[in-house]
């Protein structure tokens, strides 16, 4: 039976799939609604728009389904199954620890803290998660040296007779010997309460009031204790890192992707201070964005962890996940959670800050990688190139209307920039606006160096343009000689014509010799991610020099104009301020220290100078 006569038969309940290869691996698993309706979808051309469903819907030979009584049963059974599978095609949060939390039995009369891993529902309040040990021993120090709360066992509590060590260095009041009432030691706790729970206001003018009590119950030793502890809570709350002015628990959850590699950061911030980070690293995740957050979320909050009131992310989902998702999670919860997308204000602050984490974490493992292997040798795959690029070769042209242009040679080794390698050219020999001569003169002038220390030839050169550009750059090849160097032009994507709602862009295109039609890479591919990056990167080369080129031609133009400066005083006045924006704002005295500007002439220039806007 064909697959999709066999999906055919599928019931309409909710379920989980199983997507299966010829070996009878588990390729991906998903959960839906109705399983006849949402499988069928895979076999429907343009049905499902996730970039990873062509590459799995190659390899799957077979599908099975799992029937459950409703929705939310099918999305815990999903999550059971990709821990237990793995499949290539799910996000796999591989993530099998409980984090600590902090406990606090307020039922007791004298509570103490304590660190455990179950949050159970047994009247006591929680604290955190920590994902760090240490980040959990530096808040237990730090209240505990703050406030004087019990740290024995309840064991040596009933059977302590006499004081501890802890009371003798008044970290302790010894409530286990009676000398401190439940009223008095509830009192100590609230103060906990507040600290743990980010109430930093009530805990100053609760602590404040104590102190004035106090002094009028002519109490100084106790007075002075609450003085010294207000100080200290001050000084405390001074270091700490304060996100929100909102006293809210949320989560927030930022996304980065390079090619399939993923990367989610998790901010936990608790009563609006920022307490903790997580980070999860996807190495080959084609599925899109969406699908990758959706599927997290359900992973993470699984098993014992604890569910804040808000959860923000920098990705939006389609609105019937998120509907299910803000249910699922307020079952959990016990209380409503709101899942947020921000586009504007503190809150997409702080999905801001989570996105700059992750991109720092992965940044971070990139560098200590050997390379991006996998994504060169797929590049290798779909260009037909004979070995995989080691070292990439990109180049780009930059001008205003013809205007002083220039152009840039970066490079690529291992996928990594070659900083070393980068080159710039200012074009000497083109007049006009006329990229594609530019490009073959900084082309050409390039591959006469190729024997040259420090230059030689690339696995792969790239420009940034379509057939024009790769047509130029094909000449420059056979006019030097070259013709062991493989070739490729990539394409930016172009605003189609159509769609009133939305602005349609095509896919970026990769154009390649002796190929009429261009190659065009999925969107999440490793492979184009590298051709971007070493694009991009051409780019804002060729842009900085540039803008360099026309700020000195601007700035020795203005001084050319000045009846009084030749090319001695010229160069005097750049050697002494270094910069046009420092000359224009120095005075004619200034500018008349300067050896070999007489006082005439320092006070044109900076007459000429004052009415002459600084270049962008």
């Amino acid at each position: 039976m064909e697959l999709p006569e066999k999906v055919g038969h599928f019931p309409h309940r909710p379920g989980v799939y199983l997507m299966k290869d010829d070996h009878g691996r588990v390729l991906y698993v998903g959960k839906a609604k109705d399983l006849r309706a949402r499988v069928r979808t895979y076999f429907r051309e343009g049905a499902d728009g996730r970039p990873m469903v062509r590459f799995l819907m190659a390899r799957v030979t077979d599908i099975d389904f799992m029937v459950t009584d409703g929705e939310k049963e099918a999305l815990i059974l999903e999550n059971t199954l990709i821990k237990r599978h793995r499949p290539r095609y799910n996000v796999d949060l591989r993530d099998d620890k409980t984090y600590l939390s902090l406990r606090l039995d307020v039922q007791n009369p004298f509570p103490r803290l304590t660190t455990v891993r179950q949050i159970q529902r047994d009247g006591a309040l929680y604290f955190g998660p920590y994902s760090s040990a240490k980040s959990l021993r530096e808040t237990v120090e730090l209240v505990l040296r703050l406030f004087p709360l019990r740290q024995c066992s309840d064991a040596e509590f009933r059977h302590r007779v006499r004081p501890c060590l802890y009371c003798q260095i008044r970290g302790c009041r010894a409530p286990c010997c009676g000398r401190v009432d439940p009223v008095e030691y509830r009192k100590v706790v609230d103060q906990v309460l507040f600290f743990l729970k980010g109430r930093t206001g009530e805990l100053r003018a609760h602590l404040r009031d104590a102190m004035a009590r106090a002094a009028e119950r002519l109490d100084f030793e106790e007075a002075a204790r609450l003085r010294d502890r207000l100080r200290d809570v001050e000084l405390t709350l001074e270091r700490q890192k304060a996100v929100t002015h909102e006293p809210v628990d949320r989560d927030v959850v930022g996304l980065v992707r390079e090619g399939a590699e993923v990367e989610i950061a998790v901010l936990v911030v608790r009563s609006g201070n920022l307490i903790d980070r997580r980070a999860y690293h996807f190495p080959d995740l084609p599925a899109d964005d969406a699908e990758v957050l959706e599927e997290f979320l359900g992973q993470y909050y699984r098993g014992d962890r604890i569910v804040p009131a808000e959860v923000l992310a920098g990705v939006a989902l389609e609105v019937e996940a998120r509907a299910f998702l803000e249910e699922w999670l307020s079952e959990r919860r016990g209380r409503r959670v709101r899942l947020l997308c921000p586009r504007r204000g503190e809150k997409a602050e702080l999905v801001r800050m989570a996105g700059a984490n992750a991109r720092e974490l992965l940044d971070e493992r990139r560098k200590t990688k050997v390379g991006y292997d996998a994504a060169l040798e797929e590049l290798q795959s779909r260009l037909g190139l004979p070995r995989a690029p080691r070292r990439i070769e990109c180049f780009d042209i930059s001008n205003v209307q013809g205007t002083h242009p220039t152009g840039s040679l970066v490079a690529l080794e291992g996928g990594f920039p070659d900083k070393a390698g980068y080159r710039k050219f200012a074009v000497k020999t083109v007049e006009g606006a006329d990229d594609f001569a530019m490009l073959y003169e900084v082309l050409s002038r390039r591959l006469a160096r190729r024997d040259e220390p420090g230059w030689g030839l690339p696995d792969l050169l790239v420009v940034d343009g379509g057939r024009g550009q790769l047509a130029m750059a094909q000449k420059a090849l056979e006019d030097a000689g070259v013709t062991d160097v493989a070739l490729a032009g990539l394409a930016k994507a172009r605003v189609l014509p159509g769609g009133e709602a939305e602005v349609d862009h095509s896919p970026e295109r990769v154009f390649l010799p002796g190929r009429k039609n261009p190659l065009v890479l999925p969107q999440n591919s490793s492979a184009l991610f590298v051709l971007q990056r070493a694009r991009d990167e051409a780019h804002r080369a060729a842009v900085s020099y540039h803008r360099k080129r026309r700020t000195k031609a601007s700035f020795t133009s203005s001084l050319d104009a000045i009846p009084g400066i030749g090319a001695a005083r010229r160069k005097a006045l750049l050697q002494h301020f270094g910069s046009l924006k420092r000359l224009k704002a120095a005075t004619w005295e200034e500018i008349a220290s300067v050896p070999g500007v007489p006082e005439a002439v320092a006070r044109r220039v900076a007459e000429a100078l004052r009415d002459v806007s600084a270049p962008s």
